[in-house]
């Protein structure tokens, strides 16, 4: 459901809402706050994930201390109308202990591939030298995609001829090589994601 202010059940909570809020991309779980119809409303207009704090009772927005902000990205309600899901992109750990998640590292096993593309996206960005993703982006578009076709290939032998874990090894060369095409066409992966979409539907 399409989060709309006014038609959320503030009354059952005593004007307190709780939000779970989710990483945008890779859809692990970071944080619950408690969100007031203000700093929902402060949300939408900062870009800046902020809730309403029980313990200091006034609006908290996320990182005003640490500098590790929620930019916030959508937000949801539920069938009911009484908690709200909130997409973000966390800038910086999101626990006050230094953890990318409130909940510890457990992730979604696919939120992986956020993650791989999002240390791609830093190497194309900082070339760092002796990395080897750096190497591919340095070696140029032709390259890269040849890399590709090489590792389809060998993960096909491997589906043909090997065992489980040398397929996932050859599968995840593959994957790798990939997400580094995409990202030297300027191919975002949330655009392989949506045909994906469409495709389903």
């Amino acid at each position: 459901m399409t989060l709309q202010i006014d038609a959320l059940d503030w009354a059952k909570g005593d004007g307190l809402i709780p939000a779970i809020v989710q990483h945008w991309r890779s859809g692990q779980v970071l944080m619950l706050g408690y969100v007031s119809r203000e700093s929902l409303s402060q949300t939408l207009q900062s870009g800046k994930v902020t809730f309403f704090s029980r313990s200091r009772q006034r609006l908290w927005t996320k990182g005003e201390t640490s500098g590790h902000a929620l930019a916030f990205r959508s937000a949801h309600a539920d069938c009911d109308g009484d908690a709200v899901l909130i997409l973000a992109e966390p800038l910086g750990p999101t626990c006050h202990l230094g953890s990318a998640s409130c909940f510890g590292e457990a992730a979604p096993s696919l939120a992986i591939l956020a993650e791989l593309d999002d240390v791609i996206a830093s190497r194309e960005r900082e070339r760092p030298p002796g990395s080897y993703t750096t190497s591919l982006f340095e070696s140029g578009v032709r390259r890269i995609a040849q890399k590709v076709g090489e590792e389809g290939v060998e993960t096909a032998l491997a589906a043909v001829a090997q065992d489980q874990t040398s397929i996932a090894s050859e599968a995840a060369d593959l994957l790798y090589h990939l997400l580094v095409l995409l990202r030297a066409r300027g191919v975002p992966f949330e655009d392989v994601a949506d045909a994906l979409r469409k495709r389903r539907g």
